[in-house]
């Protein structure tokens, strides 16, 4: 996968994806984002934030800024906010392999159904924890290869099927973590198949102490994000 024809596959599922996709990953975003717990004025950042299903599931005392590479799903983001009236949340369309957000810019960075579905993961994870606070929560909702070796075989035959209509199956959480400062704080399965993990990590970047992944190590100033470059 390049970054123009994962462009162009999620353009094109932009006017379909709430009715394909709304239903069948609703319950697990909408666990994701309860459970988070969100503290007054806390950053957050969505990386993939598509057509913005999950943003009505944010408190409105929270900052939100979402992103996503393709422009047809951005339009549909828009829509619902407007028809949402969400004021606290705001878009960008970025790469997420290369954002344009200064270092430590959010206490949470959540990106559900992400992961796999970018060209360069490692790009993708390295450039969340540096947006992300020292200490601060990294949140992925996504699939991730099963430790059963069968299942794990037939994922990796589907896997190159897979990629032409935007995602991989073949990629495991131990791959994913390898060689950052993430610590897992919570694993679980979600939605009714439990096919989808839940993984909660804490950013422990440049020697961080622990954080609870529910609580701040310290207050944090709202941030004005109008004053970031905007891109779209």
């Amino acid at each position: 996968m390049d970054l123009k024809k994962v462009e162009r596959v999620y353009s094109n599922y932009a006017r379909v994806y709430d009715q394909i996709f709304g239903r069948i990953f609703h319950e697990s975003r909408e666990s994701a984002v309860r459970r988070l717990n969100v503290k007054r004025d806390e950053r957050i950042l969505e990386v993939g934030v598509g057509t913005g299903l999950s943003l009505p599931l944010y408190p409105r005392h929270c900052r939100v800024v979402g992103i996503d590479l393709s422009a047809g799903m951005l339009e549909k983001a828009h829509e619902r906010i407007r028809s949402h009236g969400l004021e606290h949340v705001e878009l960008r369309r970025m790469d997420a392999g290369q954002m344009e957000f200064p270092d430590d810019s959010f206490d949470t960075v959540m990106a559900a159904y992400v992961v796999t579905a970018v060209p360069d993961y490692r790009k993708v994870v390295t450039e969340m924890i540096r947006v992300c606070r020292p200490g601060g929560r990294i949140i992925m909702l996504n699939h991730f290869s099963n430790g059963n070796k069968l299942i794990a075989a037939v994922e990796k035959v589907i896997s190159p099927l897979c990629k032409h209509i935007g995602f991989r199956t073949d990629l495991s959480l131990e791959n994913v973590l390898e060689g950052t400062s993430l610590l897992v704080a919570r694993k679980e399965k979600v939605n009714p198949l439990r096919f989808w993990h839940l993984i909660e990590c804490v950013n422990k970047k440049n020697g961080s102490a622990q954080a609870s992944p529910y609580q701040r190590t310290e207050p944090v100033a709202p941030r004005a994000y109008s004053s970031l470059p905007h891109n779209g």
